[in-house]
């Protein structure tokens, strides 16, 4: 009987990257977050993402929505937003891959997509509940742009690595 490793690095590596968005926002909030940009680490989504792409993860839906739950528990205190995200994101995912062979730019396109949509509902869900007041316009060039160019660095960086982990262990 074989053991599948996957079993327990998917876990151990979504909780990790629970923390280390807040971590490393913590870490560089210098430049992160100032008077004219605040950028949002998503490596949540990232490690879902690469996993939907090239892992065999069993549950993946659970584990989006516990990863959710505890993103929204930790860094937001209220449950509903990331715990929606993350799934929503997970399905969509799988739906745009099915239909293409992956490849680094096509990944990193649908991955683009992913984050556009992502930090997009998060924004349109905060000014919903009144838990933001800022433009539409301030979002996008403040939030959005900044976001996706930090998220693309960050896939652009680790896709190889978390690729390699992936296949290897799947």
């Amino acid at each position: 009987m074989r053991i599948q490793k996957m079993r327990y690095i998917f876990p151990i590596g979504l909780f990790l990257a629970v923390f280390l968005d807040g971590t490393l926002t913590h870490v560089w909030s210098g430049w992160m977050v100032t008077p004219t940009t605040f950028v949002e680490s998503r490596l949540v989504l990232l490690w879902l993402f690469m996993a939907v792409c090239f892992g065999e993860v069993d549950h993946i839906i659970f584990w989006s929505i516990l990863a959710g739950f505890i993103y929204d528990m930790y860094y937001t205190g209220i449950i509903g937003i990331f715990i929606l995200l993350f799934p929503l994101m997970v399905y969509i995912t799988q739906w745009i891959v099915q239909f293409f062979e992956p490849s680094f730019i096509l990944l990193l396109l649908i991955y683009l997509i992913d984050i556009t949509i992502l930090l997009s509902m998060g924004y349109a869900l905060n000014l919903l509940i009144n838990l933001t007041d800022v433009s539409v316009v301030n979002f996008i060039g403040r939030t959005l742009g900044p976001s996706l160019a930090y998220n693309l660095a960050f896939f652009v960086a680790l896709y190889y690595p978390l690729k390699k982990l992936f296949l290897k262990y799947s």
